[in-house]
Order: structure tokens, then sequence, then C-alpha cells
């Protein structure tokens, strides 16, 4: 079997040294060697948990955010003109959460919120079939199969009407690694070549995307500049922000929200983030060398979310939320609990929550971004 080692040692065989995002890109998507491409990678057996690892409580919260909006939209939207709300989940890996989520959806809906189709956006063969195995069997209170279908790419989907989201998928995008230069006051891309079998570091002559050192990202002011360190490094990703944008565009009414690993745009640029903020995974574990195994660790790296933002106001999105996690599902764990009828929660749903809200867990390493398209639905602003 060629692993994604192999394939990433033949570019640079054949290329020279080649620029970390496509070093990345080969170890996490390449067709089925590609971290990305095999299963059993998220969760207790895996290599790292994400908040849907933590119980149905994270997709429950979601899905009663979720419905505050649609019902929103539902006050002011024709449902001769729009007879379904569209849910569409974008990097859902098992599909677990959107399944969640459009069950706890049509639990609360009763009559007062128009039928709500599930959307996969799902370019991956491999994902699809994970997601089908998910979706397989579940049914509805009637007994019918759950309304989901799959789109490869924005195009396929066309218009929305309703809410995109994701959970952990903008960090996963395969970034551009650039370091400073202080002596020639400059900075450079960083590439990765080969010693013998083994993946080196190695600055580029040149950048693979000459566009990529004008990135907005780096237009710091000059009193920064004097006192950055030699070879302080940090990542572009101007992938995630096209993709925003791509998604905004789609959006004709409606949210778009993103769960993520994540920084604005001042904070990758604190002293202790010199080496930036690239990291590896495995079993649990922060790996010492991102280079390692390729294929074999997950590679992250934090969003921008102040360009991600940009993205969206760019393509007519107005910011309802930009806020922690923690702070953004309490607020919605606060409305449950004061609906009328509210259940005490269990031992079990306790737990969940105080693992997705703690600051010393899930609360403050997670952001979420939430923008809209059309008048806004009742949230909170939060920083």
């Amino acid at each position: 079997m060629t692993t994604a080692a192999d394939l990433i040692r033949h570019e640079i065989r054949q290329r020279g040294p080649i620029p970390f995002v496509d070093y990345m890109g080969l170890a996490l998507y390449a067709a089925d060697s590609g971290y990305y491409e095999r299963p059993g990678r998220v969760g207790r057996e895996g290599d790292f948990f994400t908040s849907v690892s933590v119980g149905r409580l994270f997709s429950e919260l979601v899905a009663f955010q979720i419905r505050e909006w649609l019902c929103a939209m539902e006050k002011r939207v024709s449902r001769a003109a729009v007879p379904k709300w569209q849910l569409v989940e974008c990097g859902a890996n098992d599909g677990v959460l959107g399944v969640e989520v459009l069950e706890a959806l049509q639990k609360s809906s009763g009559n007062d919120l128009r039928p709500v189709e599930l959307v996969f956006l799902e370019p991956s063969p491999t994902r699809r079939r994970w997601q089908e195995e998910t979706v397989s069997g579940r049914r509805e209170g009637s007994g019918k199969a759950l309304p989901v279908r799959w789109c490869r790419d924005w195009d396929e989907l066309g218009t929305v009407h309703g809410v995109i989201f994701s959970n952990e998928l903008l960090d996963a995008f395969p970034c551009h690694r650039v370091a400073w230069d202080a002596t020639g006051r400059r900075w450079r891309e960083t590439g990765v070549g080969l010693e013998g079998d083994r993946f080196v570091w190695t600055p580029l002559e040149s950048p693979g995307n000459p566009e990529i050192l004008a990135d907005p990202h780096l237009n710091l002011p000059d009193g920064l500049l004097d006192v950055l360190p030699d070879g302080f490094a940090t990542e572009l990703n101007p992938a995630a922000s096209d993709w925003w944008r791509a998604a905004a565009n789609s959006l004709e009414e409606g949210w778009l929200l993103a769960f993520d690993y994540g920084l604005t745009r001042e904070e990758f640029f604190m002293p202790q983030r010199a080496d930036g903020t690239l990291r590896a995974y495995s079993k649990h574990r922060l790996k010492p060398d991102v280079l390692d195994r390729p294929g074999e660790q997950d590679l992250t790296a934090h969003v921008n979310f102040t360009a991600i933002e940009q993205a969206g106001i760019a393509a007519g999105l107005t910011t309802d939320a930009f806020d922690f996690q923690g702070r953004f599902l309490t607020r919605s764990a606060q409305k449950v609990w004061a609906a009328p009828g509210a259940v005490p929660w269990d031992a079990s749903r306790i737990a969940q929550f105080k693992t997705l809200v703690h600051p010393e867990h899930m609360g403050r390493s997670f952001r979420v971004l939430a923008q809209r398209r059309g008048e806004g639905g009742s949230i909170s602003v939060g920083g």
C-alpha cells in the first residue's frame, strides 16, 4: 500500500522542497492513506476528542440555538417560497453531530417549524460512507427514514435557507507556514524537504504561491516587527477564508456557524506563540514533531477568526456572536433550564456540560463564530 509518507517523498524528489501546505494536504487528505481518510481517529480509542465525543448534550444545545434561529425566520419567510429549512453540516466526519441535531429539532419542533432537511456537504467518498452508516437505521417518529442527502460541493448544493454549521473543520484546512527573517526584515515561507528519508523543515527560496506573503495577516506595525524575534513562525490559511466566503455566498438567508480552535489576529503574535500554533496529536497526546509519520497523526493549526469574520462581512454577513464555547453554550443552557416543563438534568448531562464549558476543559479552548444573512434572531453577542 502506498502511504502518505511515500506520496510526500515522491513529491519532494520530483519538485524539491515543497510548501508545508502541500505536505499537510497530502498527510491529511491523500486518497486512501491520508489521516482523515481512515476511520477511528475521533473518540476515546482514537487520537483526539471533539465536543461531540463528550455526549449528546453538545448536539442538543446546538439544536436549541438553531431552533431559535429557524423560528425567527418562520415569522418572515413564506412557506410557499421556502417549504423546508436546510441544515447543512460541513466536515461532518461520521455525521453524528448533524444527525443528533436533526433528531433534537424534530423532537422539539411541534407544528411551529416547517420540515428540516439535513444536508452533508462532503467531497470525500470515504467519509460519505461513514455518514451513511450513521444515518442508516435511524428513523423519524413516523418510522420514515431521516430526511438526509449529500452534496459534493457548493455548486451542487445551491442556495441555502437555514443554517450552515461545522465543528472543528476550519482548523483542519492545510495551512502555509511562514517565519520572520529579522536580518532581511521579511517573511519567508517554510517548506519541507528530505534528509535521506526523513522530513525536515527548510526555508523556500520563493513562496509556492507568490501572493501568500502579501496576506493581510502579515501586515504588522513597524513597532512590532522591530521586536519580533528572528524565526518567529505563524500560519496563514487563505483556503479557510475562501471556504467561509463560499459558504456565505451560498447562504440566501440564515446563519453560518463554526466551533473551532482559534485566535484573533493579534493573539497569533503574542510572545508565547513564537513557534506558531501548528500541532500534531496522536492517542490524545501532543507530539513533538509535526513532520513525523505523515498520515498517522493529526495536524492542526489555530483558526484566524479575524480573517474568517472579515471574509463573512465582505460577503454581506452580519456577526451575531464571536465568543468562547463555554459562554455560548451556557447561554443556550440557561434558556433550556428556563423553558416551560424543563426537566432537571441527570448526573450524566451535568458532567457533559462541565466538560463542554469549563475553562480548563473545552470552554475556552474552542471559540464560536455565528454570522447571519437577513434579520437577526435572539442571541447575545460576546467577545
